[in-house]
């Protein structure tokens, strides 16, 4: 007997050595991204910006994103998925620098206006290192093939769950750092923490990960099948219909309820960690099918319709003010934030099957570029309808873009469009 790998072997051990080293990677940008959401929210609303004010401070970094995907996508696919991750993380830690400069003499316009644009930076960070590390996830699973055809569905909901379980201690460490710091110096720590994240990445991310030949044209570049069309539409209206009363309609709701900005925050983080794992646990109470489609495109359509019946009950609840609302609210997003995981990990899994391999990154920054519009337009509408109408405003919009996400799921395809049969 000889204790020499196989070839097949060596390659499936490899992919998961690649596939380990670019989700602790993102597990470390995660955590820091989800920390500054925390304090910039928190340390704003404290120096008493309306809700409106609050959603502009995060508009650019929405925005910001669209183009990002798209263009980190294509970026990814002629320089390698190394060097993009390189790029997303300084660019991270050179928004956390502008906001360490933020000086409170300066004008209310000024400081917005210099958040707004650091925040913008910091959005394009957040994309293209995301862009970067879903496309890694199809080139790894890919090479181990050989674990079975469920092996992309799991390396998904495990990168996609385990990631937003970081962003909720994320939130937590953002809370806890600006009590414990202040808001310049948790910044500066932060920017530290990213920079050894940075340090592994160049030193252990292979450079040619993801390196192929890119598209040459705008035409070729958004020449998408079908279901990636189909589908980066229903990601708008379904991360719109999450931002929308998210963003700042849950936590002023609460912080207006009487709960402390450290109960809000341990609250949110709580709620992100489960929103997490529940995602990481979507193979196991999704039933996946030999090809890879026929029982997951199903899947996505009955749970967002189950997603939008809770939004709808939850509306009522808040229109008619029901006895206990703020733990009315509290247990609607229990439902609303496990419905929402699954949905969100089958979408997560759904682009990659549809995606072809060659050009994997360009097809998941295409997605992604309709997740970032979702969220921009989400965090707008938060702002608008809270200041408009309160809770119940920003609900009724949640629920409207639940029941479009709905309809167009049921028009999304169980074929592959010349496509490998297993994903």
């Amino acid at each position: 007997m000889t204790s020499a790998l196989t070839p097949e072997l060596a390659e499936r051990n490899a992919a998961v050595r690649d596939y380990a080293i670019v989700t602790a990677a993102y597990w470390g940008f995660t955590l820091t991204d989800g920390a500054l959401r925390m304090m910039v929210l928190m340390h704003f609303y404290r120096l008493g910006y309306s809700s409106f004010t609050l959603a502009l401070l995060f508009l650019l970094y929405e925005a910001a994103g669209v183009l990002a995907n798209l263009i980190g996508g294509w970026l990814a696919t002629r320089y390698g998925i190394a060097r993009m991750l390189s790029v997303g993380m300084t660019l991270q830690i050179v928004g956390f620098m502008l906001l360490s400069m933020l000086q409170p003499e300066w004008t209310a316009a000024m400081s917005v206006a210099w958040v707004v644009v650091a925040q913008g930076i910091c959005g394009v960070a957040k994309d293209l290192t995301k862009t970067a590390s879903k496309s890694a996830i199809k080139i790894t699973a890919d090479r181990a093939q050989s674990q079975g055809s469920g092996q992309l569905f799991k390396w998904v909901a495990w990168f996609t769950g385990s990631k937003n379980a970081m962003k909720g201690i994320g939130f937590f460490m953002g809370g806890l750092l600006l009590d414990l710091l202040g808001f310049g110096m948790a910044l500066w720590s932060m920017a530290a923490l990213l920079g050894v994240v940075l340090a592994c990445v160049l030193a252990f991310v292979p450079r040619l990960m993801g390196k192929r030949k890119a598209s040459r044209s705008a035409k070729e570049l958004f020449a998408k099948n079908r279901g990636i069309n189909l589908l980066a539409l229903a990601r708008v209206v379904l991360f719109g219909a999450r931002d929308v009363w998210f963003v700042v309609g849950v936590p002023v709701f609460l912080y207006a309820s009487g709960w402390t900005f450290t109960m809000v925050g341990g609250f949110l983080a709580l709620w992100t960690i489960g929103y997490g794992l529940v995602q990481a646990l979507a193979p196991y109470i999704v039933t996946r099918s030999t090809d890879g489609l026929s029982s997951e495109v199903p899947a996505a359509r009955w749970w967002s319709a189950g997603l939008a019946v809770v939004t709808i009950a939850l509306t009522i609840a808040v229109g008619m003010q029901v006895p206990h609302l703020q733990w009315v609210v509290v247990g609607g997003l229990v439902l609303f934030g496990a419905a929402f995981a699954v949905n969100s990990s089958v979408h997560s899994y759904l682009i990659l099957a549809y995606a072809g391999s060659e050009k994997a990154a360009e097809d998941v920054g295409f997605y992604y570029a309709a997740n970032a519009l979702g969220r921009f337009g989400g965090t707008l509408l938060s702002g608008l309808l809270y200041q408009w109408g309160g809770l119940l405003f920003a609900l009724v919009g949640s629920a409207l873009m639940l029941t479009a996400c709905w309809l167009v799921t049921l028009a999304l395809p169980v074929v592959r469009a010349h496509l490998p049969q297993t994903p």
